[in-house]
C-alpha cells in the first residue's frame, strides 16, 4: 500500500487521513471503529450510553455455528460458520468452547433430522448425530426421552466482554471512543451529511463533530438516527425475551431440533443458565417489558429440554431489541432473515451524501457486518484499503479499563 493510499501520507507528510463519525457503540459500532483505524482512517465514535449496553450488551452469548439458521436463513448461516472461526482465532480465552447440542424430543423433531443435516451441510455446518445414551452421558440433565442430537460448533461467549476487546484496540490504535455522547441533530450543507450535534450527558453540554463520512451504526435507533438526515431505513424491530436462571443446567449449548421457534436455546453462562428467547414486534426500542407469557414459555420449553428446569430459580428477565431488515406491517420478527445491509443514502430518493447506515446482523457477525460497513466507506472516500480484521488478534476486554 502506499503512503497516498493509506491515507497518512509519506515521509514528513501532513496530510491527515478522512475523518469518519460513527453513531452507536454496540459491537458493530466497535468493531467498524477498529476496523476502520486499521485502515489508517481517523475515527470518532459516540454512544449515548455506556458501550454495548443496548441490544449488544443483553443478547445470551451465544456464538453460533450457523446450524439454527441453515434451514430457514442459508447465507446468515454461512456468515455465522465463517464468523465463528474468525472470533475464536482473533479473541482467544473469550469463549467457552463447549460445543451444541440440538435434540430430538418428540416425532416432529425426529422427521426435521435429514432437512436439518443435508441444509448444515450446505452451509458447511460441521455435524455429528449423537446417540441418545451418549447424549445423556455428555448432558446428564437432558430429558430422558429424548431420541438423539446433532452435536455442532456452537459456544457460549460473554455478551459484553468479547465486543469490549474490539473497543479496546480500536482506542489503543487510536480511535475516539466517547460514551454518554447522544447524537441530537446531523449537520448538514445541502444534501451533504457533515457531522452532527451532540450532547454529552457527563459535562451537560452540546457541541458539534464534523466528519467526511457519519455512519449510522445505532442498532435498532438506527431508523431514530436516520431520520435526523431526513433518509429511511427499512428496519423492523423484533425484541425477544431472555431469562437467567441462577444454577448452571447444562455444559454444553442446547437446542431444539427444529426450526427457530420460542424458548427452544438453553446456554450456559459462567455459574448460571439462560434460556431464551422469543419474538414480536414493537416500535420503541426504549420499551421493552417482558411480556408475562414469553417468560412462561420460555420456561416451558426450556424444561422440555432440561425438565430440571421446571423448579428453577428466575434470576433475571430482560428483553432485547433486534434490529432486522424488513419492510414496516411486519407481524412476525421469526420470518425476517438475520443478515445484515450497508445503505449508502447517496443513492436513496433523497440523495444525502456523507451518510451510511449499517444494520441488521448477529453478534457472532459484528466483524464482518463492520468489514462491510468499512468497504462501503473506504469506496465513497476513493481509498483501495484492505481489511486487517479477520488476522489481527485483538486486546484482552481487560484493556477497555485500563487505557
Amino acid at each position: 500500500m502506499t503512503a497516498e493510499a493509506s491515507g497518512l501520507g509519506g515521509a514528513g507528510s501532513h496530510v491527515v487521513p478522512p475523518h469518519v463519525l460513527i453513531v452507536g457503540g454496540g459491537g458493530t459500532g466497535g468493531a467498524l471503529a477498529h476496523d476502520l483505524v486499521l485502515r489508517g482512517l481517523r475515527v470518532t465514535l459516540v454512544e449515548r450510553g455506556e458501550v454495548t449496553s443496548g441490544t449488544t450488551g443483553r443478547h445470551h452469548g451465544l456464538l453460533h455455528s450457523g446450524a439454527r439458521y441453515a434451514t430457514t436463513d442459508r447465507a446468515a448461516a454461512i456468515e455465522c460458520i465463517a464468523e465463528n472461526k474468525i472470533l475464536r482465532r482473533i479473541c482467544p480465552g473469550s469463549f467457552e468452547e463447549n460445543d451444541g447440542l440440538f435434540v430430538a424430543v418428540t416425532d416432529e423433531d425426529v422427521e426435521f433430522e435429514r432437512q436439518f443435516l443435508e441444509s448444515c451441510w450446505q452451509c458447511a455446518v460441521p455435524t455429528k448425530r449423537i446417540e441418545r445414551e451418549q447424549a445423556l452421558r455428555m448432558e446428564p440433565r437432558l430429558n430422558p426421552d429424548l431420541r438423539f442430537a446433532v452435536q455442532v460448533p456452537d459456544a457460549t461467549m460473554d455478551a459484553m466482554r468479547v465486543p469490549l476487546r474490539f473497543f479496546a484496540t480500536a482506542r489503543r490504535n487510536g480511535a475516539d471512543v466517547r460514551p454518554f455522547t447522544e447524537v441530537v441533530a446531523l449537520t448538514r450543507a445541502g444534501r451533504t451529511v457533515t457531522g452532527a450535534t451532540v450532547r454529552d450527558h457527563a459535562a451537560g453540554r452540546d457541541y458539534e463533530i464534523g466528519a467526511d463520512i457519519v455512519v449510522n451504526a445505532a442498532g435498532p435507533w438506527a431508523a431514530r438516527v436516520a431520520a435526523l438526515a431526513g433518509v429511511a431505513v427499512p428496519l423492523v424491530l423484533s425484541p425477544g425475551v431472555l431469562v437467567a436462571l441462577r444454577d448452571r443446567y447444562c455444559n454444553m449449548v442446547l437446542s431444539r431440533l427444529h426450526p427457530p421457534g420460542d424458548g427452544d436455546i438453553v446456554l450456559p453462562q459462567r455459574r448460571g443458565t439462560v434460556l431464551g428467547t422469543s419474538s414480536w414486534i414493537v416500535d420503541d426500542p426504549d420499551d421493552l417489558e417482558p411480556p408475562t407469557e414469553h417468560i412462561e414459555t420460555i420456561m416451558r420449553e426450556g424444561a422440555a429440554l432440561v425438565p430440571a428446569i421446571a423448579g428453577a430459580e428466575i434470576r433475571a428477565a430482560w428483553a432485547a431489541a433486534r434490529p432486522l431488515i424488513g419492510e414496516a406491517g411486519t407481524v412476525d420478527g421469526r420470518g425476517l432473515g438475520r443478515g445484515f445491509r450497508c445503505f449508502d443514502h447517496a443513492t436513496d430518493a433523497a440523495s444525502t451524501e456523507g451518510f451510511v447506515t449499517v444494520a441488521g446482523g448477529k453478534a457472532t457477525t459484528m466483524r464482518a457486518t463492520a468489514e462491510a460497513a468499512a468497504d462501503v466507506v473506504c469506496s465513497k472516500l476513493g481509498r483501495v484499503l484492505p481489511c486487517r480484521t479477520a488476522e489481527v488478534p485483538l486486546l484482552p476486554h481487560t484493556a477497555w479499563y485500563s487505557m
